[in-house]
């Protein structure tokens, strides 16, 4: 069993968050509240053997300091390293700050598994952002390893991290980027429902895979099945956004959508051994 979407955060930052609370406003939207819960590598272990996880995929946060980004993307190698049979990290920047490329450039050399979770999350996109992620999109091309998208849906309630980022620019995005691999977090923000239009979009999404991150906060357990129905399960990967949600609550609404074994079996692991290049580890 493999879980996609995992945060951790260092001992500096979770024993006292109100500084970063005060520099940067993306965390400070997030993390502002004392009920939105920062943990270590450790307690992600101990919670992946009480949830019966194999292998869960770890990152940081997007910060806009490059020391920051860094020492962040540093502690979740060195957590990676200690617990090399259960987390495979991704290296997590700001696009729009300084050495982000280079950043990214460096944790891939030094054996990371992906980019992301890349969020703008105070940010209104547009097109431009292509050109701020080009660089971080050869990157990946170039070690073979996936890109990860915080992504939602536009309409509905709000909540801390609902972004701007309208779904036609993340579909302009992957567009043009048709060789690299996406993981869209949050089911892509309901992008894939756009797989069912007979011309272009199947064809330019073919390349991405779909998360399940915060699901039971967001949709309906039905979902599982209609996504199953457009993109099939073996592009649909099990997310928790731990520690935001813990992974038996995705695990109970998948069994009570209606979803095959099999459907299930690939959601919750082969799917995420394929996309992560997993298969000849």
């Amino acid at each position: 069993m493999i879980d996609c979407h995992t945060h951790i955060f260092p001992p500096f930052i979770r024993d006292d968050r109100k500084p970063l609370i005060k520099a940067d406003p993306a965390f400070r939207l997030l993390y502002d509240s004392t009920k939105a819960k920062l943990v270590g590598a450790v307690e992600l272990v101990e919670q992946m053997d009480r949830s019966g996880v194999d292998q869960t995929v770890v990152f940081g946060f997007p910060w806009s300091d490059p020391e920051l980004m860094q020492r962040h993307n540093d502690y979740v190698g060195e957590a990676a390293s200690r617990f090399s049979d259960r987390l495979l990290p991704f290296v997590c920047v700001d696009p729009r700050a300084n050495q982000a490329a280079e950043e990214v450039e460096r944790c891939l050399v030094g054996g990371m598994r992906g980019v992301g979770e890349l969020a703008f999350y105070t940010e209104v996109l547009d097109t431009s952002v292509v050109d701020m992620l080009d660089p971080i999109a050869f990157s990946c091309r170039h070690y073979g390893v996936p890109l990860m998208l915080h992504t939602n849906e536009r309409v509905g309630h709000w909540y801390p991290g609902k972004a701007e980022a309208s779904l036609k620019v993340i579909y302009e995005l992957i567009r043009a980027f048709p060789d690299n691999r996406f993981i869209l977090c949050h089911w892509g923000g309901g992008l894939f429902v756009y797989e069912l239009l007979k011309k272009e979009a199947r064809e330019v999404l073919s390349q991405v895979a779909y998360d399940t991150a915060a699901s039971p906060f967001l949709y309906d357990p039905a979902i599982y099945g209609v996504a199953v129905k457009i993109v099939g399960a073996q592009r649909i990967l099990f997310g928790s956004d731990y520690p935001l949600i813990l992974p038996e609550r995705y695990f109970e609404e998948m069994a009570g959508a209606g979803l095959t074994a099999e459907d299930q079996a690939w959601i919750k692991g082969r799917s995420a051994s394929k996309w992560l290049n997993l298969e000849g580890d």
